[in-house]
This record gives C-alpha cells, sequence and structure tokens, in this order.
C-alpha cells in the first residue's frame, strides 16, 4: 500500500447539512457528501474539542463513498458550542449510531484519528457488527503515560512551546497546568477565558507536525472564530480531566473481540501529541491490522505520507461491500 503516493480527492460541497437533537440539551451537526447511494463511511475527527472541516470530506473517493462527518457534542457547528453536561464518550458513541438509524444505514466504514481514533474503537467495541472497516491514525487510548506526556514530558522536546504554556499561568501553578488552564478558561470573563484558551490550543497546534508550521495570532481571529476557541478548549479540558471516560488499559485488551473488522493503523514516527508506543501495542493488540508507520512525519494527518496512507487505506476498503 505504501508502494504508491496518494492525494486528497479534490474539494467537495456537502449536499446535506444537518442537525440531530440527541437529549434536552445537545444539537449535533452532521454533512453529508459524495456519492448519496455509495458505500457509507464516518468521519470521527480529533481534540476532544477540533469540530469538523472540509478538507477532511477529501480522504474518500466520492464517486464511492457516501461520506458522513460528525462534529460531535459541543463542538465546531454542533450546539450548545462548549457545552461539558452530558457530555461523555458514551455519549458520543450513542449519537454516532441515533445519526447511523437516521439515516437508515446498516453498516459503515468507521474512520478516526487522535482522539477520533478512540472514539473509533469505543463505537466499534459497543457495536461491531455495524462497522465494515476501520481506518485509524495517530493512535491515542487516554492511558495515564499518554495524558502525562501531553501534559508535562512532551517539553523535553518541544521546551519552548511548553514554556509559552506555562508562562501564561503564575509559577506556583504550574505544577498542575491541566488544573491551572482549567480554571481560566472555563472562566465566565471572556478576557480571562479567550487569551487562555488561544494559548491553550496554540500549544498543541505547535507540536502537531514534524515541522511546525507558524502560529496565526489572535488579531487574525474573528469574535466567532475566538468562541469556538474557547469550546475546543473547554471540552478537551472536560474529557482529559475524565481520562476521556475510558479505561484505555481495557480498551486495548478488549481489542482483540474486532479481529473480523479489516483495520488500517497509520502513525507518525514523530507523533508528539500520540506518540507512537500506542499505535505500536494496538498493532500487537489486533495482529490482522496493516500497520503503518510513516517515518517523516509527525501527528497531523496533513503530513503528505500520512495522507498518502489514509486515502490508500480508503481506497483498500472500496473493496469491502456494508450491508445495505
Amino acid at each position: 500500500m505504501q508502494n504508491s503516493t496518494y492525494n486528497l480527492f479534490p474539494e467537495l460541497d456537502a449536499f446535506d447539512k444537518s442537525t440531530f437533537k440527541t437529549d434536552d440539551l445537545h444539537e449535533v451537526y452532521y454533512e453529508i457528501c459524495g456519492n448519496p447511494e455509495g458505500e457509507p463511511v464516518v468521519f470521527l475527527h480529533g481534540g476532544p474539542g477540533s469540530g469538523c472541516n472540509p478538507t477532511q470530506r477529501r480522504f474518500f473517493d466520492p464517486a464511492h463513498y457516501k461520506i458522513i462527518l460528525i462534529d460531535q457534542r459541543g463542538c465546531g457547528r454542533s450546539k450548545p458550542q462548549g457545552a461539558i453536561t452530558q457530555n461523555t464518550t458514551d455519549d458520543l458513541v450513542a449519537d454516532i449510531n441515533h445519526i447511523r438509524e437516521a439515516l437508515n444505514i446498516k453498516q459503515w466504514h468507521v474512520f478516526g484519528g487522535s482522539w477520533g481514533s478512540t472514539l473509533a474503537l469505543a463505537y466499534a467495541l459497543a457495536f461491531p457488527q455495524l462497522v465494515t472497516s476501520l481506518t485509524l491514525r495517530g493512535i491515542f487510548l487516554s492511558r495515564h503515560s499518554e495524558l502525562n506526556w501531553f501534559l508535562g514530558d512532551v517539553a523535553h522536546f518541544h521546551p519552548e512551546a511548553w514554556h509559552a504554556l506555562t508562562a501564561h499561568l503564575p509559577t506556583e501553578a504550574h505544577h498542575d497546568v491541566l488544573s491551572a488552564y482549567r480554571k481560566l478558561i472555563f472562566n465566565e470573563d471572556s478576557s480571562v477565558n479567550i487569551p487562555a484558551a488561544l494559548q491553550w490550543n496554540a500549544f498543541e497546534n505547535s507540536i502537531m507536525r514534524l515541522v511546525p508550521n507558524e502560529v496565526g495570532t489572535a488579531q487574525e481571529l474573528s469574535p466567532e472564530q475566538w468562541a469556538v476557541e474557547v469550546a475546543r478548549a473547554r471540552i478537551q479540558i472536560h474529557y482529559i480531566a475524565h481520562d476521556c471516560f475510558v479505561d484505555g488499559e481495557a480498551m486495548l485488551n478488549d481489542c482483540a473481540k474486532l479481529a473480523h473488522i479489516p483495520t488500517v493503523i497509520v502513525q507518525g514516527r514523530y507523533d508528539m501529541v500520540c506518540p507512537p508506543k500506542s499505535a505500536w501495542e494496538l498493532s500487537r493488540a489486533m495482529p490482522h491490522a496493516e500497520f503503518h508507520i510513516i517515518q517523516d512525519a509527525g501527528h497531523s494527518a496533513m503530513e503528505l505520507g500520512i495522507t498518502s496512507a489514509l486515502v490508500a487505506a480508503t481506497e483498500k476498503f472500496k473493496g469491502l461491500q456494508s450491508k445495505k
């Protein structure tokens, strides 16, 4: 699969944009593009908190796939933005399945990266009979070793990014960055929560790629984008503070139950957000899976080698037919 280079498919528009009322609080946004009669595939975004964007539609051949993208509770275009009440991994898994039922889909391919890989595995373990294939990128299982890496140990490789993150806090708060940012970002004063959210999100953005991109400034964002940034940070901190509502070790052990589901795992060798050890351990727990380490990549799905491997996976899975 890695002998050829695969590019993203051309830009395309969604032909359906809808919301699904999941409970008395949340409305979850989803959109559909590609072939209305095609093989259904659901895209699960990362974060937690990030939301979907138009580029993510392009991992799939629009002539073959019916592509469904979901903004998870509190994220992106889902409402209310940044809401953490009634917002757990089990809630998200239930939302995904409710949308499948609403669209009258019997089975679908599941594609998720970073936090989306966690959610994809949680969904597949809950509903293994409904999953035609799994495409997983930048594996994250929310174990303490992974969270400790993101919340401190990564400073060994990115001291500048860590310094920028902690410089926003008083010195006495540096021992517990998560709690300190939680207080700031959930503060109702926008003069407090917006700068803190922008700094929190900039930290992850700055360690996403093997060769980092330039990070934009707050002055380049509109007030609407500020609200999105605060919502993104609130959702992510809410999940991290609760170990993302999963038992990562149990999930890893349970993945042996997914041996009937064709799976591709794609991982950047120099992923500083989700280090490769978890992907390697998942490949050992799922020996039937194709495991691709991309030697010249970090975490981002937009790095060339990772993009190519992900598109190659969706091309490979064209040969599988879901139950109609």
